[in-house]
């Protein structure tokens, strides 16, 4: 017949005391159901219980050279890897105040000599049964965290994906803008974050803001999907009346949003600045643009962003209507534009950042020959330093 053994662990106690004597007589006591380790000093307690393996429940003596019990008491709950331990106080001081003190420093409990042995191992067992439900809780609330944290991220990762599926319907409608998405929002995370500090953005551009931009700012031209082919891909000029259709694209990307939203039966905050980005991008700061002509702060900023970064990867990638132009010819006219189509203290960030909108447009390049195009440009115009416009604060 087959044997089977079950081998029981036994919880680790740690005596402390600076008398032999009553090491040897608490070692003899608990040792049948314990394995007992003992520490002769407070300096010695420490190390063992910071150790490898350090013990469940310490026994703990208060009246001891250089450093009493109350101070090793003190020292183990300050500490994270020792906090957890239960201590209790095994003392020939009986005084109410003593206990006190014991108690305030950490001490789960206070047990006063002469000991009664049956007592002693009876509250030792109590707290090792409390320490046992505390460690399994405190496990099951790790564990609950970690796929809390998990389970966000795939939140994260499934808003991402569906805003990048989303503004990507609005790409295939045209194929010659090909990473168009990519750079303008890399684009306007680099200008929010040059005026993070900025005296009139810092109470704005907060860090968790600059994300939901970079987030929400690919959505900016999905109303594009509802403009008719030929309008959206005609080669040359557009007429008044074609126009006219094509800037309904704002008022469209904005209403498919709050439509989305609506289905969803509540707002969803991520997407309070793609519908900003995608009614307002295409305002000016002069309240010459569309489609409500709002001037200045009336504009929201995420879209003074967004119109910062769109028009300078309109003028530097190739079009159906046009050939793409240098980073210094494209500087040159957003130049005219500070004060009257871009808010000038967005414009005066991106002559600070505007060698990093370069790397930016060569990581994200359309095609081979547009980055050999950019690579040369900036090989023979590099980026000039600001000079009479001064970098925002």
């Amino acid at each position: 017949m087959d044997s089977f053994f079950v081998v029981h662990h036994k919880p680790v106690v740690l005596v402390v005391d600076d008398t032999p004597e009553n090491l040897a007589l608490m070692s003899n006591l608990l040792k049948d159901e314990f394995q007992v380790k003992v520490a002769n000093s407070g300096e010695r307690a420490l190390r063992l219980a910071q150790g490898d393996h350090p013990p469940e429940l310490i026994l703990l003596d208060i009246m001891m050279p250089v450093m009493d019990g109350y101070e090793v008491c003190r020292r183990l709950k300050a500490d994270p890897l020792t906090e957890h331990i239960p201590v209790i106080f095994l003392t020939a001081k009986t005084e109410t105040q003593d206990e006190t003190l014991g108690l305030q420093v950490g001490a789960v409990d206070y047990i006063t000599k002469p000991i009664n042995p049956a007592i002693v191992q009876a509250r030792i067992k109590t707290h090792l049964m409390l320490k046992a439900a505390s460690d399994f809780q405190r496990g099951k609330s790790d564990i609950l965290e970690t796929e809390v944290a998990r389970r966000t991220a795939e939140i994260q990762d499934l808003q991402d994906a569906m805003v990048l599926a989303m503004a990507s319907l609005a790409e295939t409608r045209d194929n010659e803008t090909g990473n168009h998405l990519r750079r303008t929002q890399h684009f306007v995370k680099c200008l929010a974050e040059r005026l993070q500090t900025h005296p009139r953005f810092a109470s704005v551009l907060t860090d968790t803001h600059i994300r939901l931009l970079f987030k929400s700012a690919p959505l900016h031209d999905i109303g594009k999907v509802g403009i008719p082919d030929g309008i959206l891909l005609k080669p040359g000029r557009l007429s008044e009346s074609e126009f006219e259709v094509m800037k309904t694209h704002t008022m469209l990307g904005r209403d498919a949003i709050t439509h989305a939203e609506q289905s969803l039966g509540h707002e969803v905050p991520f997407l309070r600045f793609a519908k900003e980005i995608a009614m307002s991008h295409q305002e000016k700061w002069d309240g010459s643009g569309y489609p409500e002509g709002l001037r200045g702060e009336q504009i929201p900023l995420s879209a003074r962003l967004m119109a910062m970064a769109d028009v300078y990867d309109a003028l530097i990638s190739r079009r159906v209507y046009k050939p793409a132009m240098s980073h210094q010819e494209a500087l040159e006219i957003l130049t005219r534009g500070r004060g009257t189509h871009f808010d000038p203290d967005v414009f005066d960030a991106f002559l600070t950042v505007q060698d990093e909108f370069q790397v930016i447009a060569a990581r994200y390049i359309d095609s081979d020959e547009d980055l050999e195009g950019v690579l040369a440009t900036a090989r023979a115009h590099p980026a000039p330093q600001p000079a009479a416009v001064a970098p925002p604060a």
